[in-house]
């Protein structure tokens, strides 16, 4: 399951799985148009199924959790992620409510959805959420997109302790930092295009199956610093 995959990396995401023999499950907001991953859905065959879900909303990942009930997550992979309109703004500045929006969405959402559907995934699966290398407070030398930093700091730190409180867990439990990416969050500047980042990426998810514990990794492979 890819949590927020109607568009750029949570849909391309869904689309290199696919290629490589997965079955998906892709949700996308209520109320949203056709999306890319309707398109995959089209010619995939019965392999794509696509379910709605506002992950801010409480009731909706309940219904979500519902609705799975009996089925088997050999991955479940959130993908969700905003940021401030303005990603110069210094943290002292910031509204509280766009604060308040950039953490709900970006912290404390991915990890309701975790906690609601981890018993889905077996001792075999993969549990990820979708971080930046952003996020890493060892290697935050300049400041800016503080809000969005500490949104995907704050989210690091929530799979820490939800990886704490199961110290003996066999599962796969990753943070991965995809680099900067030209996408409606990334913006048009970022280096890298989805091409050149997500197949790397879903290599190394893949190849993180049947390791234990929680790793923050970039999309060779390498450890990032917390």
């Amino acid at each position: 399951m890819i949590v927020a995959a109607g568009r750029g990396l949570g849909h391309a995401i869904a689309e290199e799985l696919l290629k490589k023999g997965w079955n998906v499950i892709g949700t996308v907001r209520p109320g949203t148009s056709r999306t890319k991953l309707h398109d995959l859905a089209e010619t995939a065959g019965g392999r794509v199924e696509i379910e709605t879900l506002d992950i801010n909303e409480p009731a909706q990942i309940a219904a979500l959790r519902d609705r799975l009930a009996g089925r088997t997550l050999e991955m479940l992979f959130v993908n969700a992620g905003v940021t401030t309109a303005d990603e110069h703004i210094r943290i002292g500045d910031v509204t509280t409510e766009e604060f308040t929006d950039v953490m709900v969405t970006n912290a404390l959402s991915p990890m309701r959805v975790i906690e609601s559907l981890q018993d889905l995934v077996p001792a075999t699966g993969i549990i990820g959420v979708m971080s930046s290398g952003q996020g890493s407070i060892g290697n935050n030398e300049t400041g800016l997109r503080e809000v969005y930093r500490g949104s995907k700091a704050a989210l690091n730190m929530f799979m820490r302790s939800f990886a704490a409180r199961q110290p003996r867990s066999s599962r796969t439990m990753l943070a991965m930092a995809p680099g900067w990416i030209r996408t409606d969050l990334g913006g048009p500047d970022a280096p890298f295009s989805i091409q050149d980042s997500i197949p790397d990426l879903v290599n190394v998810i893949l190849s993180q199956q049947g390791t234990p514990g929680l790793q923050f990794l970039d999309r060779f492979g390498r450890t990032v610093p917390w």
